[in-house]
């Protein structure tokens, strides 16, 4: 604890009082190493941040340019339930408690069920199951599902106030998933559970969705999802830490600001003669010479590995990392291009080529990513629910129901 007191009743003199921080065991003074600020928004102290599992495949050069502090990058990694397609926390209950929805795939805790094992909260990778020692149940993220149902977006994301969280439809090949989470080589499960999802406009896969019970609103939704664009069409989002083999579906797109913010040592030392004190921006000679290798050469020189954010959603690949960020710059370039003109067309429309895209598609993700709506981030259908308790048991015992609330046996009766 800290000597509060010290604050308001220190007897005047020319120091600033301050509030010691004591021990709550020995009552005498300490000096502090770590704690919760520290370890949350600046990466950790040295006791805990150096030994970041993501740090695996790091050169000794690279770690330590990490923490030093003209080098640091801040990026947050918002972290909800994942709702995996092979959820550990379901297999891990021995109560049956977990369960995966068929209609829209969010995994729930029963809280009649739960038995209060916490073997959820060990199996969860991503540490997103909980014990409640108030109510004696396990709990998790629900992901909103009664606004769901509705057709609202979840809390979290409707309050994003930055706007980079998206919630769409995505159909998948559930007969494949038991493949797909067993690739001999980690670096190919991403690439697989991207073979899971399936083309929403492709007939053959809008045949089997209907006759998997699949109505029109959803399969319209998926054709719309900007979940499949960033996921499957444009290849820019990747699964958080996929060699755990839980195939999450929650995808991330990788942050580009520390790579565009990297300056090699001979262009840090000619910093003041590259900004044009009058217009106000960098000389377009070093940072967008876009037709040379020495503009993706950047990605390789970044003050951010890129084999830290593989280690984070690639399973260590770094070729998977690659060519996202050479989308995600190819973009920029292009629309400083269209919005500022002080790149040339020729230069943009390489950029766009050597990235594998095209203006097209480069304003398609420009719109998404910047100038989207509400309902371009979340196309989400409400739920059938006259259909739904035919999901469950059989419609014909509960059509002479009138509805006087529940069937419940009472816990003492006769």
């Amino acid at each position: 604890t800290y000597k509060y007191l010290d604050l308001i009743e220190s007897p005047e003199g020319d120091d600033q009082p301050t509030a010691r921080p004591v021990s709550l065991i020995t009552g005498k003074p300490m000096d502090i190493k770590m704690g919760p600020n520290w370890d949350d928004d600046l990466s950790g102290t040295p006791d805990f941040a150096r030994q970041d599992p993501n740090l695996e495949g790091l050169s000794p050069a690279e770690r330590e340019a990490m923490f030093q502090l003209e080098r640091m990058a801040f990026f947050y990694l918002p972290r909800i339930c994942n709702h995996c397609l092979n959820p550990a926390c379901v297999v891990s209950c021995p109560s049956g408690a977990i369960y995966k929805r068929g209609e829209d795939g969010i995994v729930l805790i029963n809280q009649k069920v739960c038995r209060a094992w916490r073997m959820c909260v060990t199996a969860c990778p991503y540490k997103k199951s909980y014990f409640n020692w108030g109510t004696g149940k396990s709990e998790k993220c629900i992901l909103c599902y009664p606004r769901l149902e509705a057709g609202y977006a979840p809390a979290c994301m409707h309050s994003c106030v930055g706007r980079i969280r998206y919630l769409g439809v995505i159909l998948y090949d559930a007969d494949a998933i038991f493949d797909a989470a067993n690739a001999n080589d980690p670096a190919l499960l991403t690439k697989r559970q991207r073979h899971l999802i399936l083309d929403p406009f492709n007939e053959k896969v809008i045949r089997a969705a209907r006759e998997n019970g699949i109505p029109d609103s959803t399969i319209k939704a998926a054709q719309y999802s900007p979940v499949y664009k960033f996921v499957k069409t444009w290849e820019l989002a990747l699964p958080l830490h996929p060699e755990y083999r839980t195939l999450p579906m929650l995808f991330y797109v990788p942050p580009l600001l520390p790579v565009m913010a990297s300056l090699k040592e001979k262009v840090h030392q000619e910093r003041p003669e590259q900004l044009d004190s009058r217009a106000k921006f960098w000389d377009d000679g070093w940072l967008y010479n876009s037709t040379t290798e020495e503009l993706w050469g950047t990605l390789e020189q970044s003050r951010f590995p890129l084999q830290y954010l593989a280690n984070l959603f690639s399973a260590g690949d770094v070729e998977q990392i690659k060519p996202i960020m050479k989308k995600l710059m190819a973009v920029r370039i292009y629309r400083r291009h269209k919005t500022v003109g002080d790149i040339p067309e020729e230069r943009a429309n390489a950029a766009l080529k050597d990235a594998g895209l095209t203006p097209e598609i480069a304003e398609d993700i420009y719109y998404l990513t910047s100038l989207a709506k509400f309902d371009d981030r979340f196309v989400i259908p409400a739920a059938h629910r006259e259909q739904a308790i035919e999901m469950l048991e059989f419609a014909g015992d509960a059509r002479g129901s009138v509805g006087f609330g529940f069937k419940e046996k009472p816990l003492r009766g006769w």
